[in-house]
């Protein structure tokens, strides 16, 4: 099935492992036709699933993607068989690491698209894949106008003083400093907390736990980015599904003597063996260490760890905007799973965090007690449609 005569923005959420989309009707409500993701390509359990598509229905398939150029390929077949160039107005991308470009979104011209080739080093787990998807999505729909939207804009507005590594000065001039990521996610939630609270809240001071495979927490005061855990690259900041989070810079140097480890190599440990996965090593799922912590003391070890790192982020978070008025969890884990929000609320009960047991366990809306001087809420956070968003905003830019 082709979709023909209406305009739509097509958008393109690109991870390490998994590759999400989304179609959506250009109109005011950005009405969604279709989401979709492939993920865990690499194993044998890779799996492609389509939710709104009417000619699949929800499609689900279970089937070996060996790496990401097969699972571009993939993609790109699924995608030509339903759209037609001319039903697009756009096609949108989530750049991880923005880098120096500042805006929330701008066209993928040949110098835009050559900055980013010289910025890959800076992110190796994102930019490769997104870069092959902008380049097979121009050739398989030549003339659609292709707009980056990056992940890093939303932290643009830090000062200096959360944005500075302290190393020598002539890296901060090279533009070397903490950008922030999840800002696509960051962005979608305060203007959700806008539509669904007040804007008196979204203008207050907000903490943002999101809680995923990668994960982050977000200072937000007067609906702009004030501090952010991840720094330079998405690796940094509290330990995560398979990344470490922040390191004592040592270790490297431990490495690379002891076991002769080449920079490669600790990069690649950092990023794909740390985090949950090297604590309890066994799974970087909090899900599966959360079943296995009774009888499994590193998987307990893991679960207590990711928490007490969470809970320590978010009172620093406060630390920095003096206060919080507004905690909201997202991602995989901050949005389904009660055990995590329970044991990170427990200890944060000092900066008058409480919530309430029974609309945790359902994973309500609210889920902070009456007594409780923070609003604490669940928002399932939702990149593609803020992608999208952020490209109508542009293609209609007076």
């Amino acid at each position: 099935m082709v979709i023909p005569g209406e305009t739509h923005i097509l958008a393109i959420n690109a991870g390490s492992c998994s590759i999400k989309f989304g179609l959506f009707k250009l109109n005011a409500a950005l009405t969604p036709v279709f989401n979709g993701e492939i993920r865990d390509f690499g194993s044998i359990h890779s799996c492609f699933i389509v939710h709104g598509d009417a000619s699949t229905d929800a499609l689900e398939r279970t089937f070996a993607i060996p790496d990401r150029v097969t699972a571009v390929e993939v993609l790109m077949e699924w995608l030509v068989e339903r759209l037609a160039p001319s039903s697009l107005a756009a096609i949108a991308h989530r750049v991880v690491h923005g880098g120096a470009h500042r805006a929330p979104s701008r066209p993928i011209d040949k110098a835009l698209l050559a900055s980013l080739y010289d910025s890959v080093t800076a992110d190796p787990d994102h930019l490769p894949q997104e870069l092959h998807l902008i380049e097979e999505l121009h050739r398989n729909f030549p003339g659609v106008a292709q707009i980056a939207c990056f992940d890093s804009a939303f932290h643009s507005a830090m000062p200096p003083v959360a944005s500075i590594i302290p190393i020598p000065r002539r890296y901060y001039d090279a533009g070397i400093r903490r950008f922030g990521f999840h800002g696509l996610s960051c962005a979608y939630l305060m203007k959700q907390l806008a539509n669904l609270v007040d804007t008196q809240a979204a203008a207050g001071k907000v903490v943002l736990a999101h809680l995923g495979g990668g994960a982050s927490i977000t200072a937000v005061e007067g609906g702009q980015g004030r501090d952010t855990t991840m720094g330079l690259t998405p690796a940094g900041g509290i330990p995560m599904g398979s990344r470490s989070g922040d390191l004592d810079p040592g270790i490297a140097w431990y490495c690379s003597r002891k076991d002769q480890m080449t920079p490669a190599q600790f990069n690649h440990m950092v990023n794909h063996e740390s985090g949950l996965l090297g604590v309890s090593g066994t799974s970087g799922d909090l899900r599966q260490l959360l079943s296995d912590a009774p009888g499994d003391a590193h998987a307990a070890e893991a679960v207590a760890l990711f928490c007490y790192q969470a809970r320590k982020a978010i009172c620093a978070m406060a630390g920095a905007i003096d206060g919080v008025d507004t905690l909201i969890f997202t991602g995989g884990i901050g949005e389904n799973s009660a055990a995590a929000r329970a044991r990170i609320c427990a200890g944060l009960a000092h900066i008058g965090v409480r919530i309430d047991e029974p609309s945790n366990l359902i994973n309500a809306a609210v889920i902070s007690a009456d007594a409780s001087a923070v609003k604490v809420l669940i928002i399932r956070t939702d990149e593609q449609w803020m992608i999208a968003e952020e490209a109508r905003l542009m293609l209609f830019m007076p």
